[in-house]
């Protein structure tokens, strides 16, 4: 049995969700059912599961605009099914025109990438987080924790951004000649403010010439 307290919680969404709903209609009568027609939204958002870090609002978008995927850290892993499936349905289904990869500082993930203590099944996940901190050693000579903390939530959003176009099916897009742009932003927390971090790649030429331009 459920405590009195935990239904009253979950009864108290509902109510919420009833408020909102209409006060939704009262502004527009038909927003509901114009919604419910079809999605067509030109942008897929990978970010993190973070509460405080909701995709449309930042972007003041209604629904339908967004696709979103979340996740803890906002991380692209290839044996990751999941992720993979929201990018071969946005990008094949919805043909998106933009992969939008966003992380934020503050983010829990990549302090708990930072530390050496033990968090249980989580460690596995935040591995790949580590190997970003590692493959980018020296950008850490120097900086005190929360600098380390803001660079390398800036890495690792680039690096996300580098596991998805290395995707078949960005790479396949591409190959098509699909117009498609894959983006690296991160979110500030403190100020709702959203960074612009490496720019667009385009193209398979454009992720190429990026790619060597890092290893020089």
């Amino acid at each position: 049995m459920r405590s009195k307290q935990a239904l009253d919680t979950l009864k108290d969404l509902f109510e919420r969700n009833l408020t909102w709903a209409n006060g939704i209609k009262q502004e527009d009568p038909d927003f509901f059912s114009n919604l419910s027609q079809q999605q067509a939204p030109e942008y897929l958002w990978i970010g993190c599961s973070d509460s405080r870090v909701p995709a449309n609002q930042i972007v003041n978008l209604p629904p339908g605009d967004i696709f979103v995927h979340r996740n803890i850290a906002n991380v692209v892993v290839h044996s990751d099914l999941n992720c993979l499936s929201v990018i071969q349905y946005a990008v094949e289904v919805l043909k998106v025109k933009h992969i939008i990869v966003c992380g934020h500082y503050g983010c829990g993930g990549i302090k708990a990438a930072l530390e050496n203590s033990e968090n249980g099944l989580i460690d596995n996940w935040l591995g790949h987080i580590k190997d970003v901190r590692r493959f980018n050693a020296k950008a850490f000579e120097g900086l005190d924790e929360k600098q380390s903390l803001d660079r390398l939530c800036e890495l690792n959003v680039i690096e996300q951004v580098r596991n998805v176009c290395n995707t078949t099916i960005v790479q396949k897009a591409w190959k098509n000649g699909v117009k498609l742009n894959v983006h690296s932003w991160v979110y500030s927390i403190k100020n709702g403010i959203l960074k612009d971090l490496a720019g667009s790649i385009g193209s398979k030429e454009e992720f190429n010439k990026r790619i060597a331009e890092d290893y020089r």
